[in-house]
């Protein structure tokens, strides 16, 4: 049987909190892609204060997912986040530096596909 998952009323306090206190997982493939990427974890965990959600992925396979727009001494970084609200964890699956061909100006919004 299935298990119909709750909203979360505020999933962007429950991911800076999860942040602030250190309760991350880091996926293995995160790890290599921040490597690939240069993009140091001290950003991901310095820059907690600036994320704001731009996508939502609730429904996503295993735990609903957020892609968080960040900003740290001027960069700009998306970060996925998954939330494991049972576990009171969020776990990284993706961070990247967006790329202006994919995303309008502001870097929070995709561009149409013509």
């Amino acid at each position: 049987m299935i298990q119909e998952r709750a909203p979360l009323l505020d999933p962007l306090e429950f991911i800076r909190r999860c942040v602030a206190q250190k309760k991350i997982f880091w996926t293995y493939h995160v790890n290599m892609r921040m490597r690939g990427r240069y993009i140091p974890r001290e950003i991901i965990l310095a820059a907690y204060s600036s994320y704001e959600v731009i996508e939502e992925y609730p429904g996503d396979k295993y735990l609903p997912s957020y892609l968080i727009y960040s900003e740290y001494q001027g960069e700009q970084i998306h970060i996925l986040f998954a939330i494991d609200t049972e576990g009171d964890n969020v776990r990284i699956i993706t961070a990247y530096r967006p790329s202006p061909t994919q995303w309008e100006e502001d870097f929070k919004t995709r561009r149409v596909s013509p």
